[in-house]
């Protein structure tokens, strides 16, 4: 089997090649490297079934040979860089998905996006199933994500319909673990980072917001049960365990050993109040659940960000 992975070289794309490649296929990596890293797939590299193009997918794809699968990754994921590269997001949310599912209807592919729980915006409903149609302001400063992903998984369904490509949906909930970026933006490694440097842990709103965290090997997992599935609308993958933000941040203090304070700033406009997935269709379709637990999962990354942390300080 061969499969092109677009984003491959970020946080998660570089965890499906390794998924990938170690099951037996052989793997593309397609990245314009604007928020992934090489860093993440330099173990990969000169492996005999691994290869890494750069490359723009908001331009046209050329890839040669026969082609599987083609899994699409491809986009900024933190506020913080779809905020700084707002129309990039876009580009890539609507061109991208565009040549991504053209290219698979060119190698008769099957064909998955990586779509996101941002579609149900600041949600109305609680846990979140796949039939909410979402609580989305579209032209607010997050819209762009929003907006990008609803506009890709409405093109997913139409080539679906319109072409027959053997299409899937994954709806990713906040996920975490080893390489994800420090400056990334989101909460973890932003109070992970800050607790290492000595410095306050910055939480927005009240802290009473909630998200729930899925450790990357469990929703990697998903997805792979996912590809093989004969599921064509959105399935959620996350994890259902809700833990407000301050509790979160205390949780990363704690186990870092900080005594730094916790300061409160304003919430960012239109960011979620409550962020949980129901994964009852999941687990009835995939026979698919979380395995990892919050504590674990957390000691996991931080010896990763540790060593992130370190190198950055040049120790």
């Amino acid at each position: 089997m061969r499969a092109i992975i677009t984003g491959g070289a970020g946080f998660l794309g570089s965890h499906l090649c390794d998924r990938l490649v170690g099951e037996g296929w052989e793997v593309v990596s397609i990245d314009n490297l604007v928020t992934g890293t090489e860093s993440n797939l330099s173990h990969l590299r000169g492996h005999p079934r691994f290869q890494m193009m750069r490359h723009d997918v908001s331009r046209t794809i050329e890839v040669p040979g026969p082609v599987d699968y083609v899994l699409n990754f491809a986009s900024p994921a933190s506020p913080v860089d779809y905020l700084k590269l707002p129309i990039q997001t876009l580009k890539v949310g609507a061109l991208g998905t565009h040549n991504t599912l053209g290219l698979a209807l060119a190698k008769k592919a099957k064909y998955l996006l990586a779509s996101t729980s941002e579609c149900y915006g600041d949600p109305q409903v609680s846990p979140q199933p796949e039939t909410y149609w979402g609580h989305v302001n579209p032209i607010g400063p997050r819209g762009v994500y929003d907006e990008a992903k609803r506009f890709a998984e409405a093109m997913v369904m139409a080539y679906h319909r319109y072409h027959g490509v053997d299409t899937h949906i994954v709806r990713i909930f906040n996920t975490y673990g080893p390489r994800m970026r420090l400056n990334d933006g989101r909460a973890l490694p932003n109070f992970v980072y800050q607790a290492l440097s000595g410095q306050p842990i910055t939480v927005y709103g009240d802290g009473q917001q909630t998200r729930s965290f899925c450790y990357v090997s469990d929703l990697i997992e998903g997805i792979y049960r996912l590809m093989h599935s004969d599921e064509h609308e959105p399935v959620n993958i996350g994890n259902p365990q809700e833990i407000t933000i301050v509790e979160f941040a205390e949780r990363i203090r704690t186990l870092i050993g900080a005594t730094v304070p916790i300061v409160f700033k304003p919430l960012p406009q239109d960011d979620p109040k409550q962020r949980c997935p129901d994964i009852r269709k999941a687990v009835r379709i995939l026979g698919w659940e979380p395995k990892v637990n919050l504590e674990q999962g957390l000691r996991l990354t931080l010896e990763s960000f540790q060593q992130q942390f370190a190198a950055e300080q040049g120790h």
